[in-house]
């Protein structure tokens, strides 16, 4: 894990996947994450408590790198930075 300070941190795309249940943030990150540059990242706020497990995991299988989550007012926000 870096040591970026996710709180500064400016992604290339916000996804606010709030209203979603799982998989719906999720879908929305894989779909998200090929209209960013490699190495810029998204960000993902999601409601949804799996997401934090999910995404991490995801992220990992398919080569990009997780960065981290910020607790935010109801929702998380997940930063995953492209890698490919």
């Amino acid at each position: 894990m870096s040591s970026i300070d996710l709180a500064t941190l400016q992604a290339a795309k916000v996804v606010d996947a709030r209203g979603s249940a799982c998989p719906g943030p999720l879908l929305e990150a894989k779909k998200a994450i090929g209209g960013v540059p490699v190495d810029q990242v998204i960000e993902i706020w999601s409601g949804d408590a799996s997401t934090k497990n999910d995404l991490p995991k995801w992220a990992a299988k398919v080569g990009h790198e997780f960065l981290g989550a910020l607790a935010a007012e109801g929702y998380d926000r997940i930063f995953i930075r492209r890698k490919k």
